[in-house]
């Protein structure tokens, strides 16, 4: 006579409850757990790892270390509360994983909080309905936003297609944001001793130094968190809108790894700045009053990220002005390889990414600078800078980043100007005037005066030979001149907008059917090294069978290149010392230097790069060129990484709008005022939500 699963976990005494952890890994402000823990009855925590679900999202190297450390945090503190563990499922059907759980446990209940990204909404749905026919109540709840997507549209009950009037709508709501819970007292989940929870491997031994790293600079987990907040809130904030645009600085709030896996309540950080502003506002503290406004309007951006791919579900794989479908972009991964490993030429660029490859952190005026030039002067697609940016950010985002690459790219109706391309140079004086973080991260231009450090191909013969500096042998010649990705973006604009004036004529007549959807052009493909393998368990749906992709050598730190010291020091690296893994990017390239111009590009701020010279069969083949995505997922810690209490947190908080290289919006004007789109009002329509969900 077999024994059941529910007596060998606990038995049937009493109510039981299931709580599911994901992006939520707190026990203050978690209302999942405070419903659980208010029925009085046993409650079991779990976690279910099935990364398979996210088909080619799967977190990258970093990502998944954070995720390691706060589970280990969030177990340590429910174990304070009296559960005896934290129960842990590795599968690739997390449905069939908990309902598994549910049976072995006997629960009667499952309480998790929302996730608003559509691969989340349709497993949230299957869930419900599977759990449901099995007699057990599910319920869920909000702790990722302020407001739920479905209370915040317009006069007309629509919702917004613009950042600045959901925002607005969203400060001037009838009712505040409910305030933070505080933990529960008392957790009491029963026996679960017999219950088994499967070990999660999150790296391999490939990984482990590299992550070791990682621990010097960062301290995950939803306490280190608070520290985190507090350290920003009695710190960099009254500064914030003077210091925030500083490369060279951590003066930022460094809190977008804590928001994203739910370590730190949004409400929670609202609340507080919203005190902190109020205070400083009765003082005529009118500076430290607007530096408050601007981070509020960058926890605005996240809220607006969730909120778009809520009612946008497709906007991670396609455009959502449907004109830009026709957009030709660049289809070369060998380009694409020179932006990874920082050989565009281009120093500020070329240090922002071999910053991202060696720490996983990138300051947000950096990420503007580097998705700007990806995709305005290279114009390759802005899916793979989003991969990439998904790969090895810390702080990796899907929906934030999809929002900023749709942003960058044009995409949105108060996008920047996709026709205009910034100057990296002009940028490098801007974001970091003395030079200081291009020296960090490229040693090889570290000798180089100030007044050429963003510009060594205008260099004299002699200050190069001093600095030694060799342009195309040791630092690259710029992988294209600015001018000429100007005419080439031009050319690409004109395409485009040739293309959706024909395609919509042949709709007028009736003679072609179809064209009018954005989805029906299928996405173009990843490249193939960024398919990711992982060696690590494999999921529990058939016993013993392996689950396998490429894993890329892009996302190993070399541990010659980076020294992360916690508490009072910084960053140092040696670029030119460290064994690069990674292919040989050729250095002499036999590029003519550009010309710079002189006057300041005042658009909202994008530098992208084409390579022309060595890749113009790609231009003159419209079905291999599409162009411009991407808003950059704004970080805010700088390579200086100064100690704050609990250690150092370079995290990045949402965008906050600020001047021409903000996120999404201006601080002096409309985000949309300059927009090119003004110009071809026909355009303007963002794809309709059945279009865009087709494809799901």
């Amino acid at each position: 006579m077999s024994v059941s699963s529910s007596s060998m976990c606990g038995g049937d005494a009493g109510m039981k409850c299931v709580v599911w952890f994901r992006r939520d890994l707190r026990v203050e402000d978690n209302p999942a757990l405070a419903a659980a823990a208010r029925t009085a009855g046993e409650v079991v925590p779990a976690y279910v790892w099935s990364p398979e679900e996210d088909g080619p999202y799967f977190p990258g190297r970093v990502s998944r270390w954070w995720l390691s450390q706060s589970l280990k945090h969030l177990e340590a503190s429910l174990h304070r509360l009296g559960a005896a563990k934290l129960v842990t499922r590795r599968s690739a059907d997390s449905v069939a994983a908990l309902l598994q759980l549910v049976r072995d446990t006997g629960a009667t209940h499952l309480f998790f909080n929302h996730l608003y990204d559509p691969i989340s909404l349709v497993r949230d749905h299957r869930l419900k309905e599977t759990l449901t026919a099995e007699g057990i109540v599910v319920q869920s709840f909000n702790a990722d936003l302020l407001y739920d997507p479905w209370e915040v549209n317009d006069d007309k009950g629509q919702p917004f297609n613009m950042f600045m009037p959901f925002w607005n709508r969203c400060l001037s709501m009838p009712y505040d944001p409910l305030a933070p819970l505080l933990p529960p007292k008392r957790i009491n989940s029963g026996d679960l001793s017999m219950c088994p929870s499967d070990d999660l491997i999150f790296e391999d031994e490939s990984e482990r130094g590299s992550n070791a790293l990682l621990a010097r600079a960062w301290s995950p987990g939803w306490q280190n968190a608070d520290k985190a907040l507090s350290a920003f809130l009695n710190g960099p904030l009254i500064d914030y809108s003077v210091n925030r645009k500083k490369a060279d600085s951590a003066n930022t709030s460094l809190l977008s790894p804590y928001l994203h896996f739910g370590e730190l309540s949004v409400r929670k950080v609202f609340h507080l700045v919203r005190m902190k502003q109020l205070v400083w506002s009765n003082e005529g503290n009118h500076a430290a009053e607007e530096s408050c406004t601007l981070f509020l309007r960058s926890v605005g951006l996240r809220e607006y990220s969730r909120y778009l791919c809520f009612n946008h579900p497709c906007s991670h794989e396609k455009p959502l002005l449907a004109h830009l479908r026709f957009f030709p972009w660049v289809v070369d991964e060998s380009t694409f390889k020179f932006w990874r490993q920082g050989r565009t030429g281009y120093p500020l660029v070329d240090a922002g990414m071999r910053e991202l490859w060696a720490t996983g952190w990138l300051h947000d005026r950096i990420r503007v600078v580097v998705s700007s030039f990806f995709v305005k002067v290279l114009q390759l697609p802005w899916r793979w800078g989003m991969k990439y940016f998904w790969d090895t950010l810390l702080d990796a985002d899907l929906e934030s980043d999809a929002l900023g690459w749709q942003y960058i790219s044009g995409s949105l109706p108060d996008s920047r100007e996709l026709d205009h391309i910034d100057n990296p140079q002009l940028e490098g004086y801007k974001f970091d005037p003395h030079g200081e973080y291009v020296r960090r991260w490229l040693p090889e231009l570290a000798r180089l005066p100030t007044e050429w450090i963003h510009h060594p191909w205008d260099a004299p013969a002699s200050v190069l030979q001093a600095a030694g500096v060799e342009l195309g042998s040791n630092y690259p010649l710029p992988i294209v001149e600015l001018d000429t990705a100007q005419v080439r973006l031009q050319e690409a604009l004109s395409e485009m907008w040739q293309l959706e004036a024909a395609s919509r004529a042949a709709m007028d007549t009736g003679m072609e059917e179809g064209l009018g959807d954005s989805s029906e052009v299928p996405p173009i493909e990843f490249p193939q090294d960024l398919q990711m393998e992982v060696h690590w368990e494999p999921a529990r749906v058939a016993p013993n069978v392996l689950t396998t992709a490429q894993r890329r050598q892009d996302q190993m730190v070399p541990t010659m290149t980076t020294s992360l010291n916690r508490v009072e020091t910084e960053i140092s690296a040696d670029l030119g010392n460290s064994v690069d893994s990674r292919a040989e990017v050729p250095f002499r390239m036999h590029f003519e230097p550009r010309t710079e111009r002189e006057e300041m590009i005042q658009s909202t701020g994008n530098a992208a790069g084409t390579n022309g010279i060595h890749h113009h069969n790609n231009f003159q083949q419209p079905q291999h060129r599409m162009r411009n995505i991407f808003a950059p997922s704004v970080s805010e810690a700088s390579s200086s990484w100064t100690g704050r209490d609990g250690g150092v947190v370079p995290v990045w908080s949402p965008p906050a709008a600020s001047g021409h290289s903000q996120t999404y919006g201006a601080d002096e004007a409309d985000v949309s005022s300059r927009s090119y789109l003004d110009r071809h009002p026909q355009s303007h329509r963002i794809m309709n939500w059945h279009q865009l969900s087709q494809s799901l």
